[in-house]
């Protein structure tokens, strides 16, 4: 009987292969890119490394004003404070798909924001962080200077400023909405149980889909809603002016709303804020 030996080199294939198959079904199974799910810290509770304003004038401003307190926290105000001057702090790093959390405080009486996907104007999609009387926080608005549409289901008012406890406010614009301008949508009730007035809050943002995204926001670990700019129903929405006003990809930002609302002394403050690439 005679044996055949494969040559040397189909030996040292089918060895690479039999080394690498177990590590390849761990892969399959695990369904995860590695290099994606890492979380990045975006502060480093120091400085404003990583991050720049605006680079061009926008609707609100030149870019508001930005410090780190000696506790580590990352602040924004009008520039100078309650001038009317504000703006967006951006990240130099870009983003496409990705999910963001952070942590914010706003003091009572500011109008902020988290935009994504932002230009160097200040214009993006906004995650609002109204925290006034008919304020919001978590929903969704296109915010440009050509072209702006407000998706804010509900609001929240506070009677006296000096008592925690907030009360919900229906949005007038919304009375001509269909059922689905979101896709998944937390109740007035929901969203007050969980939100804390004078503390810290978490949010956690997931930004997925081309150049209409859809939007995920959580509250305090809450549902907040589910935005998809494809199939959304909101009857002054037009995706192809939406298409010509933003961007694929662009920079994470906080923003400092121009214009009165803001007082001399008011601020909101960020902290814990990190992302992964998806």
């Amino acid at each position: 009987m005679q044996f055949t030996v494969p040559p040397m080199h189909a030996l040292v294939g089918i060895s690479s292969l039999l080394f690498l198959f177990p590590f390849t079904l761990l892969a399959q199974e695990s369904g995860k890119k590695e290099p994606h799910t890492k979380w990045t810290m975006l502060f480093n509770g120091e400085d404003l490394s990583g991050w720049h304003k605006q680079s061009k004038r926008g609707q609100h401003g030149t870019g508001g004003n930005w410090g780190v307190t000696q506790d580590g926290i990352l602040f924004g105000e009008q520039d100078p404070p309650g001038s009317g001057n504000g703006g967006l702090l951006l990240t130099d790093e870009t983003f496409d798909e990705f999910e963001l959390e952070i942590s914010l405080k706003p003091d009572w009486g500011p109008d902020s924001g988290i935009f994504v996907r932002t230009d160097e104007k200040g214009a993006g999609w906004q995650i609002y962080v109204d925290h006034h009387d008919h304020g919001n926080v978590g929903h969704i608005r296109l915010e440009t200077k050509p072209y702006s549409v407000p998706f804010r289901p509900f609001g929240f008012s506070r009677i006296d400023p000096a008592k925690p406890p907030l009360e919900m406010a229906v949005d007038s614009r919304t009375t001509d909405w269909p059922d689905n301008v979101y896709e998944q949508l937390c109740t007035q009730e929901e969203w007050l149980s969980v939100w804390k007035t004078d503390d810290w809050n978490d949010i956690r943002i997931r930004v997925t889909g081309g150049h209409l995204p859809t939007i995920e926001t959580w509250v305090n670990g809450l549902k907040c809603c589910r935005f998809d700019a494809t199939e959304t129903s909101h009857p002054k929405f037009d995706a192809e002016k939406a298409k010509e006003v933003t961007l694929p990809e662009g920079s994470i930002a906080l923003q400092v709303h121009g214009g009165k609302n803001w007082k001399a002394g008011q601020r909101v403050y960020w902290k814990d804020i990190r992302v992964r690439r998806l």
